[in-house]
């Protein structure tokens, strides 16, 4: 046998603490040596950014100091260069360090630590200048490979008590830096708050100095280590003598470290297993969250009930399984029944006929509620396998939640989703294919480690109540990620969460909580968790802005750490009362949060009008009901998941998972990360273009979602102030969607969202192109109909504070609502003394009843075509500002109603007259694009004066 190791002179030797030491000095020398330079030879350069310099902001961050200039530039990459080999060397030594036979962690934390490295030198030789999106990539790998980094190292890290406390104490410091760090970050980027980058700077290179150090602990640990260079062949001999000419014989067989904390195997086949198994769940959801935007599509076009909301009751299936043939072939063929439901769920949305796609993503629903139940009632004597499913089917949520977030609110499987509109629906289908096969696959092994004593249970109707409340929940809520930011939104100044990053943080509380939830089961399943909830879930329904959102988080930590305590308890019972009659009340929920915000429509709807409370009441109730009947089944049931190595093995790769979507979207987040550095279309004219737009819910003539076609109507029209009416889509009957992300990001606009979803609206947004200084929310009288929303909102203007009115007046049908709504909004525009703009939907005729009120002395306001007589909703009034030109264009087959567009000049006085001129007198920039004359583009064109009008 070869000898282990080569027999030879040492021609040299050192300690392996030397590979920490020169990695440290040299990053560190990389970095505050390009601060030096750079504070030497440009400070002032260095200081400046997009909003302020010196003396306002007086310290360089990191990208600003080793950016672009020479040579601070040249020093930073030269000691990234020589920091490389010490740094390849580091991570090499620890794997030797911490690898162990059967036990597969060690090498995923070195590949982790290799990814680092390259990445490192991505961000470091591709700047911003040379390739932004390049760059960018490079730093956001970085970053999240950052977060398995640290907790690997952590995991695997030898019994060395001074190590681990270092590593502990710098990984906390580190991770509790980036919340003041990104706090500082959005104070400069969002609220352009004068000093605030200069902090975020200090908190920037903070991060900076706790990632080397943390890497510098392993001087502790490679004290174990003696490097040697051994000449086998004597050719070192020569002249010289040898540095060493024998050295201690050490222990060779004995190890370094006598056991780790994650010994064992990691299967790659258990871990595709889990990957299908939440894939199933994410199938789940995408067609359960489908159904209620197809169904919302024919009340939108009946204006009113349409009969076909009946499908919402697709999910009560599981009370067939109360028969027990039928309980005994979902359980045989379940993975067929599984098949059933993904299917005709995603290739729905090649079914062009509205009532026919309805009908396939019903009947997926029906079977795919079936199949679920079915599978985790087959599981209930497997611990570890129902816990699987159960993580999966939560998982899987989590990662609906994130495709969401990653394609601005729409779940690109959905079947109002197709190629043009940012579907991925072939790709979903054919993914969903082997993931089935794969997830469903046969029982190998018999029996189960989960014996219920024939004591006394729970009550399953009890149980059914708190799976129905936790159905409700989790699709009202915690569907997309933004849903509960749009509850607590109050408006700008920014004083709370905004969908992006923050929507991240409520996808991480999600993971936090199915963490806890399966590993602390006891705890999220007492009656002290409960109480934590409930008063989470007060917060966020009864206040705003940053109160309302930790409200939110601890909800959302609650919601998902009960699930499995409820999902368990639930399965000990008859699958029909305890999923069944679950789904039923989960529907009934659906259609109270409807009926509240929707009375003016359904019958009885007066007496939940606006009582968004009662929901909330009824939901939390309803999950105290299911924790009452866990207390007692689950304290019936002898479960060994928690203690069983294979219980902890079977979950290790879901969480793993779990963690790879939690870097996922935070991934999203910093690539969504809005740049707030706008530019209107005609500056040099001092020109704005106002519109106004009631988008249907952006919910298209034939079913499909319309936000890209909107945004090319809006981009080629020039539009640099927008109002969108009917766009408060935050509700399961419309998929939870949030129209305005796609808008304001593709657009490059800043977005204001009027009163929010739990404020009973059927919404108003602004858009716009000038920073918004500052806006209020109305909601105006309205003792009758439906609740009119109104913005107020002062813009920057080209230096010039401008105030935009976006409203939404009551129907035809509540006259007294909307009298006593134009007085209202008669009397706040009249108070105003900027120059201001109307963007509304009045229900009017022009000179005639309310109209009156609107136009003339008691508001103040002017109507931008007192010719235009054909009007009956939307009309466009000014005042203080100089208008140069009107034009309606028609829909296309996006909504049922046209865009209204005016142009207007600041720093000009005002002409009241109705003066027109001919386009040749108008100067270029202040002209309506011409593309949209004639037949237009895409059924978008000028119409009813068949041209733009233009006034001197």
């Amino acid at each position: 046998m070869a000898p282990k190791f080569k027999e030879g002179d040492v021609v040299f030797s050192f300690s392996g603490r030397w590979v920490s030491y020169v990695h440290t000095a040299l990053a560190y020398v990389a970095f505050l040596g390009a601060l030096v330079v750079g504070c030497s030879l440009h400070y002032q350069k260095i200081v400046q950014n997009q909003w302020y310099g010196y003396p306002q902001e007086w310290f360089p961050s990191v990208s600003s100091a080793i950016g672009d200039r020479y040579p601070e530039r040249s020093v930073f990459m030269v000691g990234i260069a020589l920091t490389s080999g010490p740094r390849f060397a580091l991570v090499a030594l620890y794997y030797l360090l911490t690898a162990r036979p059967n036990s597969s962690l060690p090498k995923i934390v070195a590949w982790v630590g290799v990814f680092r490295t390259f990445t490192c030198g991505g961000w470091s030789y591709v700047t911003s200048t040379d390739d932004h999106m390049r760059h960018d990539i490079f730093m956001v790998s970085y970053l999240v490979a950052t977060i398995p980094w640290t907790l690997g190292c952590l995991a695997v890290s030898p019994p060395n008590p001074v190590a681990i406390k270092y590593r502990k104490i710098l990984a906390a410091a580190f991770f509790g830096t980036l919340v003041p760090t990104t706090y500082f970050f959005l104070q400069h980027k969002i609220h352009r708050v004068a000093g605030a980058y200069t902090i975020y700077a200090f908190f920037e290179w903070a991060l900076v100095l706790l990632d080397v150090a943390f890497d510098a602990v392993t001087v502790y640990d490679f004290s174990s280590f003696e490097i040697v260079v051994r000449d086998v062949k004597g050719l070192s001999r020569g002249d010289k003598k040898l540095l060493k000419d024998d050295i201690k014989e050490k222990e060779r067989h004995q190890p370094i470290i006598q056991a780790s904390t994650f010994d064992g195997p990691y299967s790659w086949w258990n871990l595709s297993i889990a990957l299908a198994d939440i894939y199933n769940g994410f199938i789940f959801w995408t067609i359960q969250t489908s159904l209620g935007v197809c169904v919302w599509y024919f009340p939108l076009w009946h204006m009113g009930l349409s009969g076909y909301e009946v499908s919402v009751m697709a999910t009560v299936s599981p009370l067939l399984l109360s028969i027990p043939q039928v309980r005994t072939f979902a359980i045989k063929y379940n993975r067929w029944l599984h098949y059933s439901a993904v299917i005709p769920g995603l290739i729905a949305w090649q079914i062009t006929d509205q009532v026919n796609r309805l009908g396939a993503v019903s009947f997926a629903v029906w079977q795919g509620c079936m199949a679920w139940t079915a599978m985790w009632y087959a599981e209930r004597n497997d611990s570890a396998r129902l816990q699987a499913r159960i993580l999966a089917w939560t998982a899987g949520l989590v990662l609906s939640s994130i495709a969401k977030f990653a394609c601005y609110s729409n779940n690109p499987l959905w079947p109002i989703m197709n190629a043009d509109n940012g579907g991925w629906n072939w790709t979903g289908l054919l993914l969903s294919i082997p993931a089935v096969w794969h997830a469903t696959r046969p029982v190998t092994t018999s029996g189960g480690d989960q014996v219920v004593k024939t004591g006394k249970k729970g009550s399953g109707l009890m149980a059914g109540v708190g799976i129905g409340g936790l159905m409700f929940a989790f699709h009202s809520l915690l569907s997309d990620s933004s849903t509960m930011i749009a509850w607590t939104w109050t408006g700008f100044p920014v004083h709370g969460p905004q969908q992006v990053p923050y929507g991240a943080v409520t996808i991480a509380a999600m993971g936090l909580g199915l963490l806890l939830g399966t590993s602390s089961p006891n705890l999220l399943g007492s009656w002290t968790a409960y109480g934590i909830g409930a008063v989470g879930a007060m917060f966020l329904t009864y206040s705003q802005d940053w109160t309302g959102y930790y409200g939110a988080l601890v909800f959302t930590v609650y919601l998902c750490g009960v699930a499995p305590v409820l999902i368990k308890s639930a399965v000990q019972h008859n699958p029909a009362a305890a999923f069944g009659f679950g789904f039923f009340i989960y529907n009934l929920m659906i259609l109270f949060h409807c009926w509240v915000v929707a009375y003016a429509f359904v019958p009885y709807g007066y007496l939940v009008r606006e009582h968004n409370d009662w929901v909330m009441i009824c939901t939390v109730l309803q999950i105290g009901n299911g924790v009452f009947s866990a207390l007692t089944t689950n304290a019936q049931s002898r479960e060994k998941t928690a203690k069983s190595a294979r219980g902890r093995k079977q979950t290790a790769y879901y969480l793993h998972i779990l963690l790879v979507l939690q870097l996922l979207s935070m991934s999203i987040a910093y690539l969504r990360f809005p740049t707030n550095d706008y530019k209107s279309y005609h500056p040099e004219e001092k020109s704005l273009t106002a519109g106004i737009w009631t988008i249907h819910f952006s919910l298209d003539n034939d079913m499909w979602s319309s936000e890209r076609r909107m945004a090319a109507a809006i981009r080629e029209l020039e539009v640099d102030v927008i109002g969108m009416l009917e766009s408060d889509t935050q509700r399961i009957i419309m998929g939870n969607r949030d129209t305005m992300q796609y808008l304001a990001e593709d657009l490059g606009m800043y977005v204001d969202y009027g009163p929010g979803p739990n404020l009973h609206t059927w919404g108003a947004a602004l858009l716009s192109k000038f920073p918004i200084l500052n806006s209020t929310h109305h909601l105006l009288p309205s003792p009758h109909g439906e609740l009119a929303p109104a913005i107020e909102a002062t813009l920057d203007v080209y230096g010039t504070q401008v105030d935009v009115f976006v409203f939404h007046s009551g129907q035809e049908e509540d006259v007294e609502d909307r009298r006593l709504q134009t007085e209202y909004l008669a009397r706040i525009m009249n108070a105003t003394p900027r120059p201001a703009i109307l963007l509304s939907y009045l229900v009017t005729q022009p000179g005639q009843g309310n109209y009156l009120t609107h136009v003339g002395q008691k508001s103040g306001m002017h109507d931008i075509d007192h010719t235009d007589w054909d009007r009956w909703c939307e009309y466009i009034l000014y005042k203080d500002i100089k208008r140069t030109g009107y034009a309606r264009v028609s829909r296309g087959t996006i909504t049922d109603t046209e865009i209204q567009l005016g142009k207007f000049v600041v720093g000009q006085a005002p002409d009241y007259s109705d003066t027109m001129i001919p386009e040749d007198q108008v100067a270029p920039g202040l002209r309506f694009p011409a593309m949209f004359k004639g037949e237009g583009v895409r059924g978008h064109f000028y119409h009813v004066f068949d041209e733009p009008r233009y006034f001197a």
